[in-house]
Parts: C-alpha cells; structure tokens; sequence
C-alpha cells in the first residue's frame, strides 16, 4: 500500500506538483534503504518523465538546458564514485541536509522579492555540479533545480516544462550506471516497476488537472513548504 502511494505521488510530482516528490522518496527510502530506492525508483522516474516531456513540451527552454547538462554530467560521475562506497546512514543525513539547505535558500530569495534573474556562469555551473551530483545520490535534484527555476522566475508551465526534459535527459544518463556500477536496476526491481506503472499514470493524470487550478504565486509557496516537510521527516526518521 505504502509503495503504490509512493509512486502516485511520483505520478503528482512529474505532472508539475513538485514538493511531493520528496515524500515519495522517504516512503522508499525507509522500506527498501536509501541507496536501494534509487535504483527501484529510477525506471519509473523515466516512465514519469516521458508523460511530462509529451505534455509540457513546447514549454520547455532549452537554452537553459543546454547550459545546464554538460555540469550535470559531471555532478553524475562524481556522485557515482562517491555514491558507490558510502554507508546507508551517511547517506541519508546528506540527503536529509542537502534538502533543508536548498529550501533554506529557495525561502531567502522569495523573502527578497528580488526580480533579478542570474546570469553569471558560475551559478549555473553550481547548480548543475549540485543537481548532477544529488539526483545520482538519491534522485534529490529537484529541491536544487527548483532553486535554479525559482530564480530565473519561470511561470508555471515553463518551469514544469524545463524540468521535465532536463530530468528526462538525467535520468537516461543515470540509467547505465545504476545496472552496471551499483547494480540498484536488476531484473526484479523492474518486475516490480511494471507493476506500479498504472498508479504514476494515474498521478500524472490527476496532477496534470490540479497544477491548472494552482497560480504561478501559490505554486512557488507549496514547493517550498512540501520540500522543507519531507527534508525533516528524512533527517529525523
């Protein structure tokens, strides 16, 4: 019962609700092991991310996706090396920090209502050192993408839309290495993904309709609060 909630809420989180994608990482994290779960949920990070790519995809601005994906790469081979030797506890208070640290930060720029969007390279190498590294340790680069978003003041759609793809591509990147160098994707975790494919589509589906209903202000504030509930709840479970 836990898993299948688990991966409707993945369903939600691809169709643009993002915070909620934080829950479902702990739920899979306590019953299968943080290191485990990565492997379990990736298959269905994919499946997720190519419904998102198919909806959302004339939103998506790949001039920001293209600055963003080399850095990526390389935050995914240091995360592979650093990932592979880590202890489960280590990795579960690194997750839990490095999601508080961002939303720390996503809090501070709404407070300044700053209308000011980056433009320096070094931010946007930082950010996808950081995202490549965090999404290959524990499929957590989207408290760190949405950082990104928030401060290039994306509207809704297009924030939705940019993370679909750029995840889409990570995800692909990520996928030999979890079956060849962790061995996390094997045979039977993908047995186990058929199954639980209908409950992400039908999160998606229901997700796709309520993202509607959210304003560009109010859809800011729900991922940051849902993100800071699910930092918690990973640090101190």
């Amino acid at each position: 019962m836990a898993i299948g909630f688990a991966v409707f809420l993945l369903g939600l989180s691809k169709s643009g609700i993002k915070g909620v994608g934080i829950i479902l990482i702990v739920i899979l994290a306590f019953v299968f092991g943080e290191k485990a779960s990565t492997g379990i949920l990736l298959p269905m990070l994919i499946c997720a991310d190519i419904l998102a790519v198919i909806y959302y995809n004339r939103h998506a601005d790949w001039v920001v996706i293209k600055k963003l994906i080399p850095w990526i790469i390389v935050g995914v081979l240091i995360g592979v090396w650093v990932g592979n030797d880590i202890s489960e506890i280590v990795f579960k208070k690194l997750m839990a920090i490095i999601i508080l640290v961002s939303v720390g930060i996503m809090i501070y720029l709404e407070k300044r209502k700053s209308t000011y969007i980056p433009r320096n390279k070094l931010f946007s190498t930082g950010i996808g050192l950081l995202t490549g590294f965090t999404t290959m340790i524990g499929n957590l680069a989207g408290p760190v993408s949405n950082i990104y978003f928030l401060t290039m003041r994306y509207p809704k759609n297009e924030f939705i839309g940019t993370a679909a793809w750029l995840f889409f591509i990570i995800n692909m990147i990520k996928l030999p290495f979890h079956v060849f160098v962790w061995e996390t994707v094997t045979i039977d975790t993908l047995v186990l993904n058929s199954v639980l494919i209908p409950a992400v589509i039908l999160g998606f589906i229901l997700g796709a309709n309520i993202v509607k209903l959210i304003s560009n202000v109010n859809y800011r504030r729900f991922i940051i609060i849902v993100s800071a509930i699910g930092g918690l709840i990973m640090l101190f479970r």
